[in-house]
């Protein structure tokens, strides 16, 4: 529902409205000089797109807080056999996810618990 007529736009132009535009002949953010220093070289061009299989999508999760804080517990009792700072939430659900598409029998497993919570 629109407030005002015509304003229903979406994608990039939407808040188009509300920004400044550059003026003529500026074509990116401004340079700090200093006295004896040369300016410096413009920035490269961005690197092209990744590849499909390289991006990544992210997914969350929803715990129980008492899950929530086994984990975090499980964390960093990981951590410290590892001999490393910090075990990230991250990196334990990828490890469980690769693990999931690799092995049959766990993706067995995994889904006989799915089907005893329904």
């Amino acid at each position: 529902m629109s407030v005002t007529p015509g304003q229903n736009e979406s994608g990039p132009k939407r808040f188009a409205q509300y920004t400044t535009p550059q003026p003529p002949g500026q074509t990116g953010p401004t340079q700090r000089l200093r006295m004896g220093q040369a300016p410096a070289a413009p920035a490269a061009p961005a690197a092209p797109a990744a590849p499909m299989s390289d991006r990544r999508t992210r997914r969350t999760v929803d715990l129980p807080l008492a899950t929530h804080r086994a984990l975090d517990i499980w964390q960093r009792e990981a951590a410290d056999r590892m001999g490393v700072a910090r075990v990230t939430g991250q990196e334990v659900l990828t490890a469980l996810i690769d693990q999931l598409l690799a092995d049959p029998k766990l993706s067995a497993q995994i889904t006989r618990a799915i089907q005893a919570r329904k």
